[in-house]
């Protein structure tokens, strides 16, 4: 039973966790830079709603992941690179046994915006 539940939860993030855009692969496509570029003019929340992340976070309740108020509740600015690589690299066993898919395609800088936003949820 334990190993059905935890095989449905991994299903679940697997099919969660895949980006809502298609970008391009080709790097050096003008589409790619047009959609970096397009990006990089949003805020943070507005990077988020682009993204998978309301698949498994929200702003006050813990879903899959923690909710955005808890995660600016245990860090602050000075967390910033840490949570901005956690955002691009993925990262797991902070929250749970569930690992945080990696999002390669955000930049440094809008993952920063997006860690503003999510700080700025503090209780």
């Amino acid at each position: 039973m334990k190993k059905l539940f935890l095989t449905g939860c991994v299903s679940l993030l697997i099919f969660s966790c895949s980006k809502k855009e298609n970008t391009p692969v080709d790097a050096t496509s003008s589409e790619t830079t047009n959609i970096s570029e397009a990006k990089s003019n949003l805020s943070g929340d507005q990077i988020i709603e682009t993204l998978d992340c309301s698949g498994c976070h929200a702003v006050n309740e813990r879903m899959i992941g923690p909710s955005y108020q808890e995660i600016a509740d245990k860090y602050s600015e000075k967390d910033m690179e840490l949570l901005a690589s956690k955002i691009i690299e993925g990262g797991s066993g902070v929250w749970g046994s569930v690992p945080m898919a990696p999002h390669p395609q955000v930049s440094k800088e809008d993952a920063k915006k997006m860690v503003e936003y999510i700080l700025s949820q503090k209780k």
